[in-house]
């Protein structure tokens, strides 16, 4: 990188926030000294945070503020009167330039009803929608919504199939990337009528070739498909199941390897083999979902993860940042009619 990158940081949001917050920061200045970080807080409390982590202190400006948006603070209430909070601040500070993308572990809906108020939707997007990656036999799989709009239509998932297949691409350099919607069965009459309006739509669209149709939810961590589609309820529940089936497996596991002398003997020996499956599905790896088609690049750290899953998130950010990524969905989308005809480089202009 030729020139120095800013993230903006809402540094009070996230259940154990601003502490993990900083120290995210000073892991991730670590990884990327060449950035510097923009963060949006109480001074009270952030100036002793920074003043015990020096790489995080050199690389970071700090901009007080005493407002926050609550964790159980509606989007609506919030977007009207939170204006002087951390993460309007740390929003409001991209749209400026004076960042190139923001990171919060704040409230979800408030963190999409603000940016998406602030940035506004890319040409064509009606609504954006919150997309990460999940690890699966086949590798990484790109799954959204994952909350953003807990009711979609037929035209809202087609949009996120279109923004999936084009972020897999050029996040996760697959050259064809399949994509299926997320179904309680494989067969063509289930699911409900926006489910199977969106899969007729795409069958019949430039993105054929990619559609494989229905998926169920165990076919996620089977790889079955790049790109896995859904609306942002069943998405959530999905990924929050997930997370804590992961949770609940190392904890098994652990509680058995300590269960007698016997155990703790075998731990010995399978040490080396527990510890990669425990890095392989730790969900501190995959933290950092993306609020794909908005106008402005946004990050959404999970609000319970510790420093280093924020750190990973600023990393997503930096990434995004650094290789273009909103331009290049913006070049993606442009060749593409959400109605389902291929528009050539030249019509697009």
């Amino acid at each position: 990188m030729n020139e120095r990158l800013t993230i903006s940081v809402d540094a009070m949001g996230g259940d154990a926030a601003p502490e993990m917050v900083v120290e995210g920061v000073d892991i991730a200045s670590a990884s990327h000294p060449a950035i510097h970080f923009l963060l949006f807080g109480d001074e009270r409390r952030l100036r002793p945070l920074l003043d015990r982590l020096p790489k995080a202190r050199a690389a970071s400006t700090l901009r007080h503020t005493e407002e926050v948006v609550g964790n159980d603070a509606k989007p609506s209430v919030a977007l009207r009167v939170a204006r002087g909070s951390s993460m309007r601040l740390a929003i409001e500070a991209v749209r400026a330039g004076e960042a190139g993308a923001v990171v919060s572990a704040g409230n979800t809906g408030a963190l999409m009803a603000m940016a998406k108020f602030v940035f506004k939707t890319l040409p064509g997007i009606t609504r954006p929608a919150i997309a990460a990656v999940w690890p699966s036999r086949r590798g990484d799989v790109l799954m959204l919504d994952l909350g953003a709009n807990v009711e979609c239509d037929a035209q809202n998932l087609v949009q996120f199939a279109v923004m999936g297949e084009v972020i897999a691409r050029v996040m996760l350099g697959k050259t064809r990337p399949t994509i299926g919607l997320l179904n309680v069965g494989s067969e063509d009459l289930k699911g409900v009528d926006a489910v199977r309006e969106a899969a007729a739509v795409l069958r019949a669209s430039p993105l054929a070739e990619c559609f494989q149709g229905f998926v169920e939810g165990n076919d996620i961590t089977k790889g079955v498909v790049d790109v896995v589609v859904t609306d942002g309820f069943t998405g959530n529940v999905a990924i929050k199941t997930a997370e804590g089936t992961v949770h609940m497996i190392v904890h098994a596991l652990g509680e058995g390897f300590r269960s007698s002398l016997a155990a703790k003997l075998g731990y010995l020996l399978a040490r080396p083999a527990f510890e990669r499956f425990r890095s392989w599905i730790d969900p501190r790896r995959y933290n950092g979902a993306v609020l794909v088609g908005l106008n402005g690049i946004t990050v959404k750290s999970h609000g319970g993860t510790d420093a280093i899953g924020f750190a990973h998130a600023l990393g997503v950010a930096i990434d995004m940042l650094a290789n273009r990524f909103n331009e290049k969905i913006k070049e993606e989308l442009e060749l593409i009619d959400l109605k389902g005809e291929k528009t050539s480089p030249a019509q697009a202009v």
